[in-house]
């Protein structure tokens, strides 16, 4: 079995860490390819000491560690605990072949007068496929950061998400092998070639035409079709059926439409960005993104029935050995109103329950090809073997 995911809520770090790796190694033994980590905010402070131990018991070929909210252990979600998820993957040794194979990778962030600079670029090649990418959120600017590695290397795809532990908790850590830090972000670098597949589920569906903005300045769309946007948004309002209209008063986004070479916009076309509000003066609406004249958008509601119908349409005929879920900390037992959602429909496709993950303040997946950071959404990182 290349795969395995292993949870404990024991209240003690030191045993929680001890049935994990014990699970680990009974069913995969000792030299993974990868070991990924994740500690919830009671555990915080033993964050270093957890991946220590796991290091020199498991000896993972690349180690990763990262504390959130909640975590994703199995079918199950265990939000606000105490709790440990592990994920460990060995391919056969297939991943350590050269300089270039599976590699741990640290990124740090610094303020200049012309924007963002990140440092640790000078580790990616031209080789890597993947980014496996955990970021601490008030340090690192993960959406300047993905899209200056996307111009440097348009063939990488990034996914992942942001530390989530509340600072009335505790600091944020991040771990990659044997370094420990409070600040930037930490990754592992997959070559071309390892057996995996990404999905991006915003949990949203439209609302209204897909039509095409006309007017806009900056997030201001201040045309659609040639009409005030915001006039176009209380049209497709009015016509709405009750239960879209409370959707659309807790949840409205707009979808910017990435991929127009179907008639009609597809999930996978799409990046919805929220809508911010409206201006009446000038009857524009203001989204969570600049807006191009001559994009086509569609606005988008977000319940938790169109998160459940996205995710399973996302999903739908998919199978894997193994999943990493990195899901935004609004899609949880509150929004959903039971728990365990997105964790169970995962790990329904996974078929050896190979399934952890994260709940972060954001996350990142590509959307249509383009790298992109989300709220209210599921990235799904599918293994083979």
């Amino acid at each position: 079995m290349p795969f395995v995911a292993a949870s404990s809520e024991h209240p003690l770090a030191t045993h929680a860490v001890g049935e994990v790796v014990g699970e680990v190694l009974e069913r995969l033994g000792t030299g993974p390819d990868l070991a990924v980590v994740f500690v919830t905010g009671p555990f915080a402070g033993a964050t270093a000491d957890i991946a220590r131990t796991i290091r020199e018991l498991l000896w993972p070929a690349n180690l990763l560690a990262a504390t959130a909210v909640s975590v994703v252990a199995g079918s199950h979600e265990i939000e606000g605990r105490a709790a440990v998820s592990l994920f460990a993957a060995s391919w056969g040794g297939r991943m350590r072949l050269g300089s270039r194979g599976a590699r741990t990778v640290r990124f740090a962030a610094e303020r200049e007068a012309s924007g963002w600079h990140l440092t640790g670029t000078e580790q990616i090649s031209e080789g890597d496929a993947t980014l496996l990418l955990l970021a601490e959120p008030n340090s690192f600017p993960l959406e300047e950061s993905i899209e200056g590695l996307h111009e440097r290397h348009p063939n990488l795809t990034v996914v992942g998400a942001t530390a989530s532990v509340p600072p009335t908790v505790g600091a944020n850590l991040l771990v990659a092998d044997g370094h420990v830090q409070d600040h930037g972000a930490v990754g592992v670098l997959l070559p071309a070639g390892t057996p995996l597949r990404v999905g991006v589920s915003q949990g949203s569906r439209p609302v209204g035409p897909a039509l095409v903005v006309t007017a806009a300045d900056g997030n201001l769309i201040e045309e659609i079709a040639g009409r005030p946007a915001l006039d176009r948004l209380m049209e497709i309002v009015e016509d709405a059926d009750p239960l879209t209209k409370h959707a659309m008063a807790s949840g409205l986004g707009l979808g910017i439409v990435l991929d127009e070479s179907h008639d009609e916009p597809e999930p996978g076309d799409v990046l919805v960005r929220p809508v911010l509000g409206g201006e009446r003066n000038r009857r524009a609406v203001a989204v969570g993104s600049v807006v191009d004249v001559g994009t086509t958008v569609q606005f988008q509601v977000r319940d938790p029935t169109a998160a459940d119908d996205d995710l399973h349409g996302l999903l739908d005929g998919e199978e894997a050995e193994a999943a990493l879920v990195f899901k935004s900390e609004q899609r949880g037992e509150a929004f959903f109103g039971f728990p365990d959602h997105d964790a169970a429909v995962v790990d329904g496709h996974v078929r050896a329950g190979a399934t952890a993950g994260m709940f972060g303040t954001n996350v990142t997946g590509p959307v249509a090809g383009m790298p992109a950071v989300h709220d209210r959404s599921a990235v799904v990182v599918l293994f083979d073997a």
